[in-house]
């Protein structure tokens, strides 16, 4: 067991939030206990995580993806009350950290997608910046598109959305997990042969025609559930924390 105020330090020593420009609250989002012996993780703080967080009695819920997002209503209405209001009743911490934890360099989004797909990495995708949220390396073995598609879609378990580009083989690769498609020129101006992300928008097909470049859209949810669960199995080896990770189904 660990008070949530320590808890609290050793995550934002680890993932220094203070170092990004966010679009939503990095942290302890909600209040609960102040002695936490269980964390459920999870990638978005929905409903049905909250449920089982309860079932399993467990003091403290870990996302990727949490509340108060830039933009939305502020009002505590509808779905937003009904969560909170469970949340609050039990006496569930809620605890976020959105780019921080898809950037950090060993146990963030990217980087254990990377480890899962056998990419070896070379840099960040932003240059210059050296919490790049995105990552640009090469496949061990060069693929060709339809090859590489096969591969996540049996390392994630669901078909990606795969636009062709050029007929060569791919050999390096960006990657950005997440609704990161808007990367796609960054990649470009990097000369990678592919670029991986987790969701696509209407000129990307255009993108990809006109520029040559391999593009893969495998799931927002599928790529993003690698960071939070290596990061509750952190906490569980360096804190003695039990933690579960709880992957809750989601096509997107």
């Amino acid at each position: 067991m660990i008070s949530t105020k320590t808890l609290m330090r050793h995550l934002d020593e680890l993932l220094k939030p203070q170092h990004f420009r966010d679009y939503c609250p990095n942290g302890l989002q909600v209040e609960g206990k102040d002695q936490i012996k269980k964390i459920i993780t999870g990638v978005t703080a929905c409903e049905a995580l909250i449920e089982r967080a309860i079932s399993e009695e467990a003091d403290a819920i870990l996302v990727h993806h949490g509340y108060f997002w830039k933009g939305e209503n502020e009002r505590i209405t509808g779905m937003k009350r009904k969560r909170l209001k469970l949340l609050l009743a039990h006496d569930i911490n809620l605890i976020a950290y959105h780019l921080p934890l898809d950037a950090h360099e060993e146990i963030g989004n990217n980087i254990q997608l990377a480890k899962l797909l056998g990419l070896e990495v070379e840099g960040g995708l932003e240059p210059g910046n050296t919490r790049s949220i995105g990552l640009v390396g090469k496949l061990l073995q060069p693929m060709t598109g339809t090859e590489f598609a096969t591969l996540l879609e049996n390392k994630l378990g669901s078909k990606p959305i795969y636009l062709e580009g050029d007929s060569k083989k791919i050999e390096r690769i960006a990657w950005c997990t997440g609704g990161a498609e808007g990367f796609i020129d960054q990649a470009i101006a990097l000369e990678a042969d592919a670029y991986l992300t987790g969701e696509v928008s209407e000129p990307t097909f255009h993108v990809v025609q006109e520029q040559g470049i391999h593009f893969f859209a495998a799931g927002h949810h599928a790529t993003e559930r690698y960071g939070v669960k290596a990061l509750g199995e952190y906490l569980s080896r360096s804190l003695g924390i039990e933690q579960v990770f709880v992957d809750i189904h989601n096509p997107i």
